[in-house]
């Protein structure tokens, strides 16, 4: 079996992008501007290839080829203004409210009405499927929310809470049982429809133009005048931070695939992308006109961005040929010659695919080759003679211990030599990762040399000072136990008045004022 090295903590690097944030983003280039008939209120792609590109705009949804970039048809079964075109997640249907109260749902392939829900008494703003591809949500501006079943076309669910228009919404990857709605209420509510109740109720200073949850579903972004609120569901709603760096409303957000980047787009002609990680602004596109909608594309490759003059702008980011090598097919190599022998030289595997780990050859640290040999005493001399970190050290130490071999490493040593680890140990005995070990170190010295060490100035005084170092630990552990004692007291004293309290409160709630004549 082969050796293996004395393992070292590493400091764990967050990931970064393969080329700078700037550039990545000005990859988009080459904007296509499209004239529709009207303000382009919504925009979305699909998420099958080739990510056909959804429009809504004046009285009709008007879907673009993936590909082309060309209108590929049109659904003009609207008598009113249509509004929030919205994909299945399969691709195959679509769903879209409108100004005449209904909501409809259509054959992607044929554009033909599969169903109509009618319930809502005011124009209808916000169509989303579930994931459960069986229900569809619906806001509208009569204030209220409803949970349409596809097969029965009856509302299952209906939430009015609200006391204003209900302009945004979106539904949580993954659970069917909770969506997310905003208001020009200036609210945020979270509906669990198991339960047909607002579970969560979030309040921001302006109405609420949309609102989305970041993958995972633990955090909501809100866009409400010109700031993007960040929300920690898991903390009731507690605000995380806001961004403010729009100088007008926000009307639309969106993600990229890996759920790093959130994308906004403002009344202020910006459209502009923040690290969801950091809440820093990372670049900024500006734009003729003023910014209705914004969409990326599930690879992405595509950013859409719809305007309030009719127009909706197109941009394609330039892919690498390492990434069009990655996606384009393979082709057969002809039999019998060398392409036919290498084929799958280069194929790197999937990700769900075992892996066999190419061990290669690694050269050893001095102190590891001595450990290999089983020369403990000159392993130790060796980590401690070339400056290595503390944590070099310890490790080291660490597996003397369990190769029962720290005192044959610690014997025999001259003046000199238990000087630098004496050193070692009173530099290093109050750190919290080392103590444990360090006073096992400790321990041993005192066993072996504890008759002699009176013979050594040097090392005399280096006891004294571990002495004074441990006995100051000592004193800070008790002030820190006293410090616990007198919080618990506290806290069992307050627990104590609160609970001596509720009765009083109850009976005051409940006493009915007496009417004197």
């Amino acid at each position: 079996m082969d050796y293996k090295p004395v393992g070292v903590g590493k400091t764990v690097r967050n990931a970064r992008r393969g080329l700078p944030e700037a550039g990545y983003w000005k990859k988009f280039q080459s904007p296509v501007l499209v004239k529709e008939y009207g303000m382009v209120t919504s925009l979305e792609f699909s998420p099958i290839k080739p990510h056909d590109l959804l429009v809504t705009a004046a009285m009709r949804l008007q879907v673009y080829n993936g590909r082309t970039s060309q209108l590929k048809k049109a659904i003009t079964r609207f008598h009113g203004q249509a509004r929030s075109g919205s994909y299945r997640s399969d691709g195959k249907l679509i769903v879209a409210g409108d100004d005449t109260n209904i909501v409809q749902v259509f054959d992607g392939a044929s554009r033909s009405v599969l169903r109509t829900f009618k319930g809502h008494q005011d124009p209808v703003h916000v169509t989303r499927f579930l994931p459960n591809n069986v229900h569809v949500m619906s806001g509208s501006d009569d204030k209220t929310v409803q949970i349409w079943d596809i097969p029965s076309q009856k509302a299952v669910n209906v939430f009015s809470e609200h006391t204003d228009y209900v302009r945004s919404g979106c539904v949580f990857a993954g659970n069917a049982n909770v969506v997310a709605t905003g208001s020009y209420d200036h609210t945020v509510r979270i509906w669990d429809v198991r339960t047909n109740r607002c579970v969560t109720t979030i309040a921001t200073d302006e109405p609420v133009e949309d609102v989305m949850v970041l993958p995972g579903g633990s955090v909501a972004a809100a866009a409400a005048g010109p700031n993007v609120h960040m929300f920690d569901l898991l903390m009731g709603g507690r605000v995380l931070t806001t961004l403010g760096n729009h100088e007008k409303t926000v009307t639309s957000l969106c993600m990229d695939s890996a759920g790093g980047r959130l994308i906004a787009g403002s009344l202020d002609h910006h459209v502009k992308i923040y690290n969801v990680q950091s809440f820093k602004m990372m670049y900024s596109m500006a734009y003729p006109a003023p910014v209705l909608s914004v969409a990326l594309s599930a690879d992405d490759t595509r950013l859409a961005v719809g305007m309030a003059s009719g127009v909706f702008s197109l941009r394609r980011r330039a892919v690498s040929a390492k990434e069009q090598a990655l996606a384009a097919p393979a082709q057969r190599a002809r039999l019998g010659t060398h392409a036919h022998f290498t084929r799958g030289a280069a194929y790197k595997g999937g990700d769900d695919d075992l892996r066999i780990e190419q061990r290669r050859k690694r050269s050893l640290a001095d102190y590891d080759q001595f450990l290999r040999k089983f020369e403990h005493s000159r392993a130790l001399d060796a980590v401690l003679a070339n400056n290595r970190t503390g944590l070099t050290v310890v490790s080291l130490l660490q597996e003397l211990v369990h190769r029962d071999g720290l005192a044959g490493a610690l014997a025999g040593r001259d003046e000199l030599g238990l000087d630098t680890i004496v050193r070692f140990v009173v530099k290093f005995i109050d750190h919290p990762r080392y103590t444990s070990v360090l006073i096992k170190v400790a321990e041993t010295l005192l066993d072996i040399y504890g008759d002699l060490l009176h013979q050594s100035g040097r090392i005399a005084e280096l006891l004294v000072r571990l002495r004074a170092k441990v006995r100051t630990e000592l004193r800070l552990q008790q002030d820190l136990t006293m410090v616990i004692g007198s919080m618990d007291m506290l806290m069992a004293a307050c627990k104590v008045s609160h609970a001596a309290a509720v009765p009083a409160i109850e009976a005051a709630a409940t006493e009915k004022p007496s009417i004197q004549t």
